[in-house]
């Protein structure tokens, strides 16, 4: 039977009453007495040398604040990267300057060259129009092959050339690697690209700067996933203020999917501008804006190549990958393609040798960073697409050939560095094989035929690795900031419960999942205990929501934090009742003594805890604890996929007619809203491989910057999904055994259609091996009549 409440209980989302009923508190619905609004003059070309700034007619137009530009920041410190990278001969990468507003050059379109601040967005606008700019074009760079081996045109000039580091990871020896494939009775080779995204949460970034000159206090709202952490970037790296003179809020965030995880210009520059205007600044992005100002997410071009022996074991693995991080580096940028990609590349087989090159170029387009999952789907992609068509190739069953390299035994050291401490990936399979009635295909296919149709199955399986950890190791790796979190546990006199997270929800459903986590170790109703997040002046230090970490890491600080509560509790229990601490047991929400009728309830325990007429002399008053919790390892969730199109010959047109998923999350919480996340992340890796592609020409002009010319899934795009959590094998290594969820869907379907799609048109007599997505109508007819 389901449970009603606590851990396993689908509970339904608290947070939902207000966000369906028009409630809810975004920071565009925050309005500060005598604000005014920023408009940012952004550049129209790619590449370009700023000669000269005219803003003398734009300081007269009416409702005139203050016009900023590039020489207002000059001895301010730019946006920071916060990984550093090695490359493979140990030198660290090549990291340019990154300024809040253009200095010298405009390096994409969208670059921000002026900042307009009048009493009207309007007024601002007029007055961004009246700015008479001057700036030689240049070539942009566009092809990041064709960058790396011509360098006389720099995006950085002070840069020896576009090439950011070149990395890599898994086998250092060439001629091993060579030997390995020289020897294989099989090569598989395929080249790919992961297409360039946007994410378009539903809400545009927006940032709201406050200035108090008589306490000298900043406030920054904003629409953030990890409000600690902007504030760390801005006070240090950035403007210099002093943390404690800091307050960063992200309020309601609807959605973000990674691209508000960094920290942007925008933001630093709302909070520069309410002390130098002496007054509040907002700034709220128009959809157009986003596309060009949002960090991109994607955009790698690999060749892979896959070795076997006689027996269809992988023996070797190689691949070679550019990736494209734009005209700057983004917060996290630099670790994506690396040490978030390179790792993942075992995938669920044991390939006794891997090696992993990774490029990282400059190119002059919109920086690029994590987008849901963050190197995971890249790797899973490149992984799972030459594995189908190696089983193409050998005229094998591709579930076979999966299942005969999976690893088995468990901990599994991976050649590309991760330690996986647990996994059933035969027992995922085991589950989609019967969800996906896979016994059925044929039966299915033969109707598509007959209607003239192509039906195609395409099998995906893949693994994550969340929660990034420990500090000490990724701090060793480049990492410049730790990847701990923490919680504080308020227990209040009647015995509700305040629990300050530092993680930020933004759609994950922290306000339900965390208090049944709580609510289930003390035995009261979840209605008791209140999550509050998202304000640096309320909450302990935290690393935010990303990365799928949210209840592995800070689910974990907040179950140390009410283990120390229920310690402390214990003790005046024990006093009350005139027992031993080590005899006081904690059930449904009452301490008894071991053996005994003898109980004293949870609320009259806090109760005593704050009106302390009976207490114990050796134990302070209150009842309030902190936990900082630091991962020892990567969560490794796991699944297998199964996509089910049909391809309509004449047009070319998919049509995804069943998607099931089978995933090992370990632990689960809340089923409901584990399957939600699946839901989610499935429709976004759907959307990526048929519809979605930020296309640029070649003089960098982005051609995608609306949603006229981008191609976002609509509800007809997606079918009903299949969901199995089911096979559970808990993480070792947290006190919930819980793994990550929210990435999982982005990660496993994109090569899930792909391959579906091709087993559609090699079933209808095609021999095609490979279409990049998006998989779009034309693409596909162009492929079935070459």
């Amino acid at each position: 039977m389901p449970k009603d409440s606590g851990i396993g209980a689908s509970s339904k989302r608290r947070e939902d009453v207000r966000f369906l009923t028009g409630a809810g508190n975004y920071t565009d619905d925050i309005n500060v007495h005598g604000q005014a609004y920023v408009h940012f003059l952004r550049s129209d070309i790619a590449h370009g040398r700023i000669k000269s700034i005219d803003t003398s007619a734009a300081e007269g137009m009416p409702g005139m604040v203050k016009v900023f530009t590039g020489k207002d920041f000059e001895g301010v410190g730019g946006m920071p990267c916060g990984w550093e990278v090695t490359d493979k001969h140990g030198a660290p990468m090549q990291e340019p300057p990154h300024p809040i507003l253009a200095q010298g050059k405009v390096r994409h379109v969208g670059d921000p060259i002026a900042a307009v601040v009048a009493d009207s967005l309007e007024q601002a606008r007029d007055a961004a129009e009246a700015i008479d700019l001057d700036i030689e074009e240049l070539p942009a760079v566009m092809n990041m092959k064709a960058a790396a081996q011509d360098g006389s045109t720099l995006v950085h000039d002070d840069l020896k050339n576009n090439i950011c580091y070149d990395w890599q990871l898994g086998e250092t020896d060439d001629a091993k690697v060579d030997e390995v494939f020289a020897n294989a009775a099989h090569v598989t080779t395929l080249d790919l690209v992961n297409n360039r995204l946007v994410a378009n949460p539903m809400e545009p970034r927006v940032a709201v700067g406050e200035y108090k000159r008589g306490t000298d206090e900043y406030t920054l709202f904003t629409t953030s996933q990890n409000p600690h952490v902007i504030r760390l970037l801005m006070c240090a790296f950035v403007l210099g203020l002093p943390e404690h003179k800091v307050r960063v809020v992200a309020p309601d965030v609807g959605g973000g999917f990674g691209t508000k995880i960094f920290h942007y210009a925008e933001e630093a520059f709302c909070t520069f501008a309410a002390k130098a205007c002496n007054r509040p600044v907002k700034w709220t992005s128009s959809r157009s804006e986003a596309f060009m100002s949002d960090a991109h997410g994607r955009d790698h071009v690999s060749k892979i190549e896959l070795a076997l022996d006689t027996d269809n074991n992988f023996i070797g693995l190689r691949t070679n990958t550019y990736a494209n991080l734009g005209a700057y580096l983004s917060t996290f940028s630099s670790s994506v393609p690396t040490w978030l990609h390179g790792t993942l590349m075992a995938g669920n087989y044991k390939t006794p040798v891997i090696q992993v090159n990774v490029k990282a170029m400059f190119t002059n387009t919109v920086p690029v960073d994590a987008y849901r999952g963050a190197g995971r789907p890249e790797a899973t992609y490149q992984l799972e697409r030459v594995v189908d068509k190696a089983a193409r190739e050998l005229g094998v069953d591709p579930i076979a050939l999966r299942r005969q390299n999976f690893i088995t035994q468990f901990p599994y050291d991976t050649p590309v560095a991760l330690t996986y401490d647990t996994g059933d990936y035969n027992g995922t399979m085991d589950k989609l094989e019967v969800a996906a009635d896979l016994a059925g295909f044929a039966a299915r296919r033969a109707e598509s035929e007959a209607n003239g149709k192509l039906r195609g199955l395409g099998i995906n399986c893949y693994i994550e690795a969340c929660g990034i950890a420990p500090s000490n190791i990724v701090g060793m790796l480049g990492a410049r900031a730790g990847l701990y979190d923490a919680a504080t546990v308020r227990v209040n006199a009647t015995g509700s419960i305040s629990v300050m997270v530092g993680a930020h929800s933004h759609g994950q459903g922290h306000e339900t999942a965390f208090p049944q986590v709580v609510a289930d170790m003390i035995g009261i109703d979840e209605s008791m205990v209140e999550i509050v997040h998202g304000d640096t002046s309320k909450i302990p230090f935290g690393m935010g929501t990303y990365g799928s970490r949210s209840l592995a890491v800070c689910g974990s600080a907040m179950v140390k934090a009410t283990e120390k509560v229920i310690e402390k509790a214990k003790k005046i229990a024990a006093h009350l009742l005139e027992a031993s601490e080590a005899d006081i047991e904690l059930k449904d929400g009452q301490f008894s003594v071991a053996g005994t009728d003898k109980s004293v309830a949870w609320g009259d325990v806090t109760l005593t805890a704050y009106v302390p007429h009976n207490y114990p002399l050796e134990v302070e008053p209150g009842l309030e604890e902190t936990a900082f919790y630091d991962p020892a390892n990567f969560t490794y969730p796991a699944g297998a996929y199964a996509c089910e199109v049909e391809v309509d010959p004449e047009t070319g047109q998919v049509t995804v007619e069943a998607f099931n998923a089978a995933d090992d999350f370990g632990n689960i919480v809340n089923p409901m809203i584990v399957d939600g996340q699946v839901h989610g992340g499935i429709g976004q890796g759907i959307g990526q491989a048929l519809l979605e592609n930020c296309a640029y020409d070649e003089n960098g002009q982005l051609l995608s910057a609306s949603f006229m010319d981008y191609a976002m899934p609509r509800a007809d795009d997606v079918p009903f999904y299949g969901v199995d959590h089911s096979s559970q094998t808990p993480c070792t290594h947290n006190p919930l055994g819980v793994k990550g969820c929210g990435e999982a869907g982005a990660i496993g379907s994109p090569p899930a259609v792909v391959n579906a799609v091709l087993d559609a048109l090699n079933s209808g007599g095609k021999a095609v091996d490979h279409i990049d997505m998006p998989v779009s109508p034309s693409r596909v007819w162009a492929a079935m009549n070459s």
